[in-house]
């Protein structure tokens, strides 16, 4: 994942511009998103869509989930310590 730190600044401000990350990203066959930790734009979503990708991952590379072991899970909790029933 590639992402667009400060997205809270304008335009002229920026050292690359979305368009640019954006096309990166595609060059290079992944997900770009812009975030902003001080305006908390997409900082709880880029940690979701990782460890979506992450989860996706592990499945893949244990047998497709088939099994009934633990192994390869991950489980993602929102702000509150609960756990996501339907993250990935």
């Amino acid at each position: 994942m590639l992402l667009g730190n400060k997205c809270d600044l304008g335009d002229d401000k920026k050292v690359v511009s979305s368009e640019k990350g954006a096309e990166l990203a595609k060059e290079y066959g992944i997900s770009f998103l812009e975030t902003s930790a001080k305006t908390n734009v997409n900082v709880e979503e880029a940690f979701f869509l990782i460890a979506s990708d992450i989860k996706k991952r592990l499945m893949e590379s244990n047998d497709g989930g088939k099994s009934n072991s633990s192994k390869g899970t991950v489980k993602v909790a929102d702000k509150s310590g609960k756990e996501k029933k339907k993250c990935c």
